[in-house]
């Protein structure tokens, strides 16, 4: 996908029009126009590298992403080397959801594990745009809502579901938010994500594999029947993605 850029002039017909033709972020394309209007000049589009940290743990958050294409990756130190993956983000949302709660640092590191492009935009515009209208305010904070679903979600399938179960949810989230079938993804990244050691990644790989839901090939993992994938996370899965479809907009295409 091309980097987008959006530049004060010469402005597109109405933000309405480019939040439909143009902007791929599921959640610029849910606020009123008036509300884009006050965001579009100030939105940079910016490369999302494959690896880069575009959030670091503690440190403070001065720029606010709204992904167009990719995925990032939300991760928290174990203390003892490891990480465990708590959320992911790609066109539905931002990045960082925190700067809603009036947070300027979180413990959360954000890595990019799928490149793409994004709309960028300086921390303090969001915060003035959200003082001046409840509307936008109040649907980013529904959307934060959506996160923390999310987020706790995935904590209930650590704690409940066996690796074949998580690992066809994160497909499923990965598949959401990303262009096409195939991902590139190794299962020592897998196994981090999941906080699964790397043969009980192996395993569940072979498992979905053979029962026809994906095919592999060295680095990548390609959807074959989602239906079936949908099937095996049962629970797991879908409650957080019927929410945002009520409190914020349409989450598929």
């Amino acid at each position: 996908m091309d980097t987008l850029v959006l530049q004060d002039s010469p402005p597109p017909p109405t933000a309405s029009a480019m939040a439909e033709s143009t902007i791929q972020n599921r959640l610029l394309r849910a606020l009123a126009p008036e509300d884009l209007d006050r965001l579009r000049p100030h939105l940079e589009g910016v490369p999302l590298d494959l690896g880069t940290r575009i959030i670091a743990a503690n440190t403070p958050i001065r720029q606010v992403y709204f992904p167009e294409s990719g995925l990032a990756s939300v991760s928290l130190s174990t203390g003892e080397g490891g990480r465990l993956e708590v959320a992911i983000l790609g066109r539905d949302g931002m990045v960082s959801p925190a700067l809603l709660l009036g947070v300027d640092r979180t413990p959360f590191d954000t890595e990019i594990r799928v490149s793409g492009q994004a709309l960028r935009l300086d921390a303090e515009v969001l915060a003035a745009a959200v003082a001046r209208s409840e509307g936008l305010r109040a649907l980013l904070l529904r959307y934060v809502q959506v996160v923390n679903l999310w987020t706790s979600q995935t904590a209930l399938s650590n704690r409940r579901h066996k690796t074949e179960e998580r690992l066809a949810r994160w497909l499923l989230l990965v598949h959401d938010r990303i262009e096409g079938n195939d991902l590139a993804i190794t299962h020592e990244i897998l196994s981090m994500m999941l906080g699964v050691h790397r043969p009980g990644v192996t395993v569940a790989v072979h498992e979905l594999e053979s029962g026809g839901m994906i095919a592999t090939r060295r680095g990548v993992i390609t959807v074959l029947d989602r239906d079936k994938l949908v099937r095996l996370a049962g629970t797991s899965y879908g409650f957080a993605e019927a929410e945002y479809e009520r409190l914020v907009g349409p989450f598929r295409d």
